[in-house]
């Protein structure tokens, strides 16, 4: 029970700061998507790359670089986007990719940790529960994410017509 709290927080987190400071969880959640890719494929070449200049590089800053690529470019599009989500139908749509954003970035965080933590995490009944979800979660949150992006573009375009139309 007491490694649920965490998971809790970190599933949770991200809707609250969204909500409060009207980030477009649709971004942040494909940036989310970059800091996985980024793992993948640079991850391993630059722990080998620090572990040549550091041949006693520990599993702890290991997990940490690893943990940095994943949420660097999420915390980055963080900021960037604040204030970008306005009015309430919006704000009530921004809430479902605001879970999955908690929600994949705690699936994919957690097996970034340190082995020990991560064993003891992963061993709990509420791990396990999430882990069953993961398919479903990443689908409907990808899905929803990109037709929030997609009504985005119609109100940009709205926008963008109606200020042509001053100009004339």
């Amino acid at each position: 029970m007491a490694h649920d709290i965490p998971l809790l927080i970190s599933l949770f987190a991200p809707l609250v700061v969204f909500t409060i400071f009207g980030v477009n969880a649709a971004v942040v959640f494909l940036s989310l998507c970059l800091g996985q890719v980024l793992v993948q494929y640079v991850g391993t070449e630059a722990i080998s790359g620090l572990t040549t200049l550091s041949p006693h590089l520990s599993e702890l800053n290991k997990s940490m670089l690893q943990l940095g690529l994943l949420l660097a470019p999420a915390v980055a599009s963080t900021f960037i986007m604040i204030g970008s989500v306005r009015g309430k139908i919006k704000k009530l749509i921004n809430i479902l990719p605001s879970m999955g954003v908690g929600l994949l970035a705690t699936l994919m965080g957690v097996p970034l940790f340190t082995p020990g933590l991560r064993k003891a995490i992963e061993s709990g009944s509420f791990w396990k529960q999430l882990s069953r979800a993961e398919a479903l979660a990443v689908g409907v949150t990808a899905l929803v994410s990109l037709i929030f992006l997609w009504t985005q573009r119609r109100s940009i375009k709205s926008i963008e017509g109606s200020g042509s139309k001053h100009r004339g």
